[in-house]
């Protein structure tokens, strides 16, 4: 149907109406604005509470614990997916609200030249109608004049009073008027069939015409609302794969929480290596009293026992065993010296407790391990390049090199100088952990508590010191290019146990099928635990959730590694 034919008497109204829907087309337009405003709000505030919530601390002083793990990842996540919403808030701006206002300001200036094309037509039309009512209302009074002046000369020609000149007069002004209301006539007549051909082409063709522009206007502008519509929701359907990953990443996260290992760092973290506090001694204080026969039977000590033993014993030394007992119960009461006056950091460590002091010390061998084989390579990277200048002497002097080679070897002996140093220390803690395990081995096989009794301060045992004096070695042999003792072999005492301990974590950047042996397969953006650093063959060891372990190439993968090797932290 087309409004040219059907609503060719309705401009005034057509006028309405298409400023209506530009004005609508404008109201939506503000909508999507408001909505991306929106957006770009949640956005912004989104990331401002991840930056609240984000550790503000170094990664030294970073929990590790896989609760917290879990909680940063959410947070990446969540900050992943307000970058999402901002994507939502750019597309509705661009595609959406910019091409809306654009298109608003090029239906104004079309709806502007229709609707001015639309007046000159009617007011054309108007002065057509005008020139036909004026030539018409001339040849009305034309009409009338020429019948005063027939009238007028019937009654002269009559009369027989007037004169010849009279009458002639009245006869030259009666053919003069009739004259007049003849021209009029076709003058009006011309007019009017020039109105009649000029009002069908307006209401025919120039009408229509405006009105059919008018009507494909606004029918584009209907169109052009319902591809926005489509392009305001296309804007979230894009961003629906992204925003999906990111919330199966709060759940892998989720599911990353291991509550056994994060006791276990608890242990590590806090453990001092000392042994629980033993039994207090009965200290008999009246076996100088005379006794009665009667009082005999108020003795604390059993009569079978005085009858085997004949004699009382010796008479323990009080001052000797309460300070021994105290020494061991400073965790239930006073701490002895070393607690409470926490000396300034030390180079050996001694100011730690046993077990913190044997962390600390292994976790510095491996920074200086890391270190002299940073320096080794330098090493063997100079002579390289000392080689190669040798042969060729034009690329460079031989002799330029020897001061930063003998520079880096010095470096090298300081570095196995502190390493051994080092390692004497460690050696001493662990045999110092060693024997004091051996000793409450042998206490535990030949002294038995009496059943139902406790300790004064209540019961508290320490399974985890039974783990010094229960060694479990490797069964294979040392790995090649290691002649030395494995500075980490305490710790590998528990392998056969426990699993190799986490250093950090990861996250995968591509998929990997890991159809070789000995490879893991993961699927893109899973996250995994690193239990053995990159060797320098492009292979990382890390552990899935489930507990399966493997090599994934480190180019695949983002590495957050902890800089206590071992895995444990300390918290102070």
């Amino acid at each position: 149907m087309s409004w040219g034919t059907e609503l060719w008497d309705q401009f005034d109204n057509l006028d309405k109406h298409t400023q209506w829907g530009i004005d609508f087309l404008e109201r939506y337009a503000k909508f999507v604005k408001e909505r991306l405003d929106v957006e770009q709000n949640y956005a912004k505030q989104l990331r401002n509470l991840v930056k609240k919530y984000c550790p503000k601390r170094s990664k030294d002083e970073e929990p590790r614990f896989t609760s917290c793990l879990s909680f940063y990842s959410i947070l990446n996540e969540l900050n992943d997916y307000a970058g999402q919403r901002e994507v939502v808030a750019e597309e509705m701006a661009h595609k959406v609200y910019g091409e809306l206002m654009r298109y608003s300001q090029d239906l104004k200036a079309e709806r502007k030249h229709h609707l001015q094309e639309g007046r000159k037509a009617q007011q054309y039309l108007d002065h057509c109608w005008k020139q036909m009512d004026n030539s018409k209302r001339k040849f009305e009074r034309d009409c009338k004049e020429a019948e005063k002046s027939q009238i007028s000369y019937d009654r002269l020609d009559n009369d027989i009073n007037a004169t010849k000149s009279e009458v002639e007069k009245a006869k030259a002004q009666f053919y003069l008027r009739t004259h007049m209301a003849d021209e009029s006539k076709n003058e009006y007549a011309a007019q009017l069939q020039n109105f009649n051909a000029e009002q069908w082409k307006h209401f025919n063709n120039a009408i229509p015409h405006i009105f059919k522009n008018l009507q494909d206007m606004d029918e584009r502008r209907t169109v052009k609302l319902g591809e926005t519509y489509r392009s305001f929701a296309e804007a979230e359907r894009r961003v629906i794969p992204i925003v999906s990953k990111c919330l199966e990443g709060m759940v892998s996260a989720a599911k990353a929480v291991d509550e056994r290992r994060d006791s276990s760092i608890v242990i590590e973290s806090f453990k001092s290596g000392f042994e629980p506090p033993g039994d207090f001694p009965f200290e008999d204080f009246s076996q100088n009293l005379s006794r009665t026969g009667s009082d005999a039977t108020i003795s604390n000590t059993p009569k079978g026992d005085r009858e085997r033993d004949g004699a009382p014993g010796p008479r323990p030394d009080p001052k000797h065993n309460t300070g021994r007992t105290k020494n061991k119960l400073w965790l239930f009461g006073k701490k002895p010296k070393w607690s409470v006056k926490m000396a300034p950091s030390v180079e050996d460590f001694s100011h730690l407790p046993p077990e913190q002091r044997r962390k600390r010390l292994q976790q510095r061998i491996d920074e200086l391990s890391r270190e002299l084989q940073k320096e080794m390579d330098q090493r063997d990277a100079l002579n390289k390049m000392k080689d190669v200048y040798e042969k060729n002497p034009q690329m460079g002097d031989p002799s330029s090199l020897q001061p930063k080679i003998s520079e880096t070897i010095c470096n090298m002996e300081k570095l196995r100088s502190e390493i051994h140093k080092n390692e004497t220390w460690l050696s001493e803690v662990e045999g110092k952990q060693s024997s004091r395990g051996d000793r409450r081995h042998s206490a535990d096989n030949h002294h038995h508590t009496p059943q139902g009794r406790e300790s004064p301060e209540g019961s508290y045992t320490d399974d985890t010191s039974q783990e010094h004096h229960t060694p479990h070695h490797r069964s294979g042999p040392p790995q090649p290019g290691n002649p030395n003792p494995d500075p980490h072999e305490f710790d590998d005492e528990f392998d056969d146990d426990d699993p190799l301990p986490v250093i950090g974590h990861c996250k995968a950047l591509y998929s990997f099928d890991g159809q070789n042996e000995g490879t893991l397969v993961m699927a893109e953006d899973e996250v995994l635990y690193i239990i053995e650093e990159d060797k320098g063959d492009g292979w990382t060891r890390a552990r899935k959730q489930s507990g399966e372990e493997g090599y994934v190439p480190t180019s695949y993968v983002e590495i957050t590694l902890e800089k206590n090797s071992k895995g444990a932290v300390t918290y102070i």
